[in-house]
């Protein structure tokens, strides 16, 4: 996985300036860290599919403000063609809006990884870390989903989600299998 995401070029100059700005606890998740693998075992260009950069970090001020202020920040560490596209989001703060936007609730976190194991899908469930030049990678429900192409729903959190998600997906990728159990 090392291999694949690093030539993933926009995704390493996110990855090398989220590292530089040393937010706390942060990874860059779902899209930007499983597209690439299916893009590599797709024979799809390295960033076919590629909306944008979620960014994650894990700040105990919920605040509103606070938040507002490392959007800002990583904003302005990004090049133009960049600040669009890097979508930055305290995790500590995801249930003060979640259910709100989604009609789930939405327990509080206590890190950021713990974020992956709330995803829809476990092939989505991937994060990433630059440290130092080492690539830190969380997956709470491990890799064989996302190389094996196949959409599985959550196993510990049912949402109503898994549906659209997968037919998004299969839209895009269709050599993924859903596995809807």
């Amino acid at each position: 996985m090392d291999a694949i995401l690093r030539a993933t070029p926009t995704l390493m100059r996110v990855l090398t300036i989220v590292r530089d700005l040393d937010l706390p606890d942060w990874l860059v998740m779902s899209g930007a860290a499983y597209q690439p693998v299916w893009n590599h075992l797709t024979g799809r260009p390295p960033e076919y599919g590629l909306k944008d950069f979620d960014v994650g970090y894990f700040d105990p001020d919920i605040s509103y403000d606070a938040e507002d202020a490392v959007i800002r920040k990583v904003a302005a560490a990004c090049p133009p063609e960049l600040r669009d596209l890097v979508e930055v989001r305290n995790q500590a703060r995801v249930h003060v809006w979640f259910e709100g936007k989604f009609g789930e609730p939405y327990a509080p976190l206590t890190r950021t990884g713990e974020a992956l194991a709330r995803f829809t899908a476990t092939a989505f469930s991937v994060g990433v870390r630059l440290d130092g030049d080492r690539l830190h990678i969380e997956a709470p429900f491990g890799l064989d989903d996302l190389f094996a192409l196949r959409l599985r729903p959550n196993p510990i959190r049912v949402t109503t989600g898994f549906a659209a998600t997968a037919e998004s997906a299969r839209r895009r990728w269709p050599e993924a299998t859903v596995v809807d159990v």
